[in-house]
């Protein structure tokens, strides 16, 4: 996995944790993947550390559970016969895990059902919280800060109307998604998927949230000892 500049490798098992940028996969070497996601405030109960702590990285998922525990459950996972019969396996053992009560706090869950038809500073008032104290319990449920939230679904549902909609101009678009101008709405699309929308519309990927790229690698200059 790529992050900007520098390349790491993703452990058997991981934790992608709540995002506000691509990362890069290498394809080129044959491989399987099976995966679930998470709604808001279940990381905490499945992983004991709050969403904010898996932000923006990868963990492998035996610094949280124990590597004994993890093995197991790969194991178990690789005998099921099929992916369907795995997924299902999978998600077993995930409400296994979870305690008898789940709910989410009733300031996020309102905040989830409110952000994106009020602005952020009218859902926090209306929590009855401080700013700094609702954007501490929304990004230890959700893993982002709530403007950041945000911008991350608008530019999802952006995303989803670039990809299925070809002949729609990108100008109409933007102002449809909610930005201000289409320079706004560029900025977003590359900061969020590493594309400008016209590439992504040139690139056509067949999924919308995967796009095949070719990395060229960068040349290394030598040195000069003194």
């Amino acid at each position: 996995v790529i992050h900007g500049d520098a390349v790491d490798a993703l452990a058997p098992a991981v934790i992608g944790g709540a995002r506000a940028g691509y990362y890069v996969r290498d394809l080129s070497l044959r491989s399987y993947a099976l995966g679930v996601e998470l709604f808001p405030g279940a990381a905490q109960w499945l992983f004991g550390t709050p969403a904010s702590e898996l932000a923006e990285a990868h963990t492998a998922l035996g610094d949280v559970w124990t590597p004994n525990e993890v093995e197991r459950i790969r194991d178990q996972l690789a005998s099921q016969p099929t992916p369907e019969a795995q997924l299902d396996h999978l998600e077993r053992i995930l409400l296994a895990r979870l305690p008898r009560v789940r709910a989410l706090h009733p300031a996020i869950a309102c905040a989830l059902r409110e952000l994106g038809l009020h602005d952020v500073g009218t859902v926090v008032h209306d929590s009855g919280y401080s700013h700094r104290g609702f954007n501490n319990l929304f990004s230890a449920s959700v893993g982002l800060t709530p403007k950041r939230f945000v911008r991350v679904k608008r530019f999802a549902y952006a995303l989803e109307r670039v990809h299925g909609a070809d002949e729609e101009s990108l100008a109409s678009l933007a102002a449809a998604c909610g930005y201000s101008d289409q320079a706004h709405f560029t900025r977003d699309f590359r900061e969020f998927s590493g594309l400008t929308p016209a590439r992504y519309r040139a690139v056509s990927p067949k999924f919308a949230h995967h796009v095949p790229v070719q990395i060229h690698s960068r040349p290394v200059r030598a040195g000069h000892a003194d």
